[in-house]
């Protein structure tokens, strides 16, 4: 699972951060999709509008086959936090299910502060977050275009703001749409850890190098998590139970910490 992450290379709270692999991890794991084969024959994943929009569309296209075999999740079982800077995040303990709650803080008046919460089904997903594009200001462009970044950005797959005004002419598909794209994208992080989480994240002015963080924390103490299957999975057990659920053997998580 190779993609450009250019928000992790420039700390992903400036200019326009043209992300694609977790669109469509976040479009599968939103749409509970938790088996599937990738094959990419380019560089990386089309942007396509900056959304998982054209992801969502594509599943409902092919159709989602059921298996007989049971769903296997990883459970929190405590939290587990990391700050970098101003920004913050949290995993904790949220048995019914995966939970995105995200604040942004921006000083560009356009956006602002604005905060967003996701209980995560394919309903809500594809309702409330599917659509909300990837956004960037004018003023970072130059310097990442210098740098051979974000050079297929545009206004057709980039919401641009520049300090008085968004310049796309259709206007924002929310009101807070940028709070949502980071709900979005906190989705397709969290996919990285290989099974569907039951756990809440909180994330404070987050990006995609945080939420890697935060969840290479929580891999790393294995006191901190358990594998369960469907029917064990909506029962959460206290830390000195934490063994006694494994299900399965132990969880291969699709990244390292070293490209976090």
């Amino acid at each position: 699972m190779i993609a450009t992450e250019l928000a992790t290379v420039l700390g992903d709270r400036d200019g326009p951060v043209v992300s694609t692999a977790e669109h469509v991890l976040a479009a599968l794991r939103g749409m509970g999709v938790d088996n599937a084969t990738i094959e990419i024959d380019g560089p990386e994943v089309p942007i396509m509008d900056g959304s998982a929009a054209a992801f969502v569309s594509a599943i409902d296209q092919a159709g989602i086959v059921s298996q007989s075999a049971s769903r296997r999740f990883l459970q929190v079982l405590k939290p587990v936090q990391v700050a970098m800077g101003d920004s913050y995040g949290e995993l904790r303990p949220y048995s019914t299910g995966f939970r995105a709650e995200v604040e942004i803080d921006f000083a560009n008046p356009m956006i602002g502060r604005q905060s967003y919460s996701l209980d995560l089904t394919p309903e809500t997903f594809r309702r409330e977050v599917s659509r909300a594009r990837t956004f960037g200001f004018m003023s970072g462009v130059t310097r990442l275009w210098s740098a051979g970044f974000a050079l297929g950005a545009s206004f057709e797959n980039t919401v641009v703001f520049d300090e008085t005004r968004l310049l796309n002419a259709e206007g924002l598909r929310f009101a807070d749409e940028c709070a949502r794209h980071k709900a979005l994208d906190a989705v397709g992080d969290m996919a990285l850890a290989g099974l569907p989480l039951l756990g809440a994240y909180r994330t404070v002015r987050p990006g995609h190098k945080l939420n890697h963080a935060v969840l290479t924390s929580l891999i790393a103490d294995r006191s901190a998590w358990r594998v369960v299957e469907a029917e064990t999975a909506r029962r959460v057990r206290s830390h000195a139970e934490v063994g006694s659920g494994m299900v399965g053997g132990m969880i291969a998580p699709a990244y390292g910490p070293d490209v976090s």
